[in-house]
């Protein structure tokens, strides 16, 4: 059996859309269509009913889909553990990240470690607007950056649950006292800005320039690093959005930061070169989607 037709159902199954299942797996729709038509002719029934308006998995796709799921996830821990084998999971990983290695990163780190005693990661810091920079430049093997990633040479890997939003702000800005924030209070606020070596629609998710409602954030200086950033803030050049761990590790006296509801989650994903695939990448992708309960089905085969 062809793993790819599994591959194909399974990603149709988790996402009940045939254009998202084709995203997933950096296919074309129509492929996904032919590789889960070519499952149904070899076990001799349908598994998906697909109209203009819905997909969803027939009786036998909904009887199937869990044990499929279990022997897939067992076979391809298997084969990633072969393949580790075979490329050899020695010598050192860099693995770039943005803003602070907080304890999830720390833990796929020490996992890592543990199964692979003849291998080693490095953390290095990446810059706050070169997020997918170091990654091409071989500067790193991989890096944990924040999504958005829409960058077609890059693979994107196991997506990290998300963390909580807040404003980081000078401590005597009329808005340091609140206790929560709502989105349309950034415009009330300038909005510290990101250098443009990093991607437009990447700095407009994370320096937004409108509130969800339409208001106008004015704009504050562009910075190139987390530091400049913080700094900015301190001298009260505008504030700041940043993840409340990232804000909580570069406290200091002169800047606090506020919760803000309205605006979604940051979530930070692993990413790799698709030129540049290797054994010891593959295997602190699975321990980081392990350790953070990231479900093993976001690590996402490419076909």
């Amino acid at each position: 059996m062809d793993l790819r037709e599994l591959e194909a159902f399974l990603a149709v199954a988790e996402e009940l859309h045939f254009g998202r299942a084709g995203a997933r797996l950096y296919v074309s729709q129509s492929r996904v269509s032919q590789l889960l038509r070519s499952l149904e002719h070899r076990i001799g029934g349908r598994l998906v009913d697909r109209t203009s308006r819905r997909v969803r998995l027939t009786p036998l796709g909904q009887e199937l889909f869990p044990e499929l799921r279990t022997a897939y996830d067992r076979l391809r821990a298997t084969l990633d553990s072969a393949c580790a084998s075979a490329q050899g999971v020695r010598g050192v990983l860099r693995v770039g990240f943005q803003g602070s290695a907080d304890e999830r990163i720390l833990a796929a780190v020490t996992a890592f470690r543990a199964r692979h005693p003849g291998g080693t990661v490095e953390l290095v810091e990446i810059p706050y607007a070169d997020p997918f920079g170091p990654v091409r430049r071989q500067e790193v093997d991989a890096a944990l950056a924040l999504l958005p990633v829409a960058e077609p040479d890059l693979v994107v890997g196991p997506v990290l649950p998300g963390r909580t939003q807040v404003l980081v702000l000078p401590v005597r800005h009329p808005l340091a006292t609140r206790d929560v924030l709502d989105a349309a209070d950034l415009a009330g606020c300038p909005l510290v800005g990101i250098a443009d070596t990093a991607p437009r629609y990447w700095r407009e998710v994370h320096a937004p320039r409108r509130t969800p409602d339409g208001r106008a954030i004015p704009a504050g200086p562009a910075v190139s690093t987390t530091q400049e950033a913080i700094a900015a803030v301190a001298a009260g050049h505008g504030g700041l959005l940043l993840c409340d761990t990232t804000a909580a590790y570069h406290r200091r006296p002169d800047v606090t930061s506020v919760p803000v509801r309205g605006i979604p989650d940051s979530h930070v994903t692993l990413i790799w070169h698709r030129d540049r695939d290797s054994g010891r990448v593959h295997a602190f992708a699975r321990a980081l989607a392990q350790t953070s309960g990231t479900p093993e089905s976001a690590l996402r085969p490419v076909l």
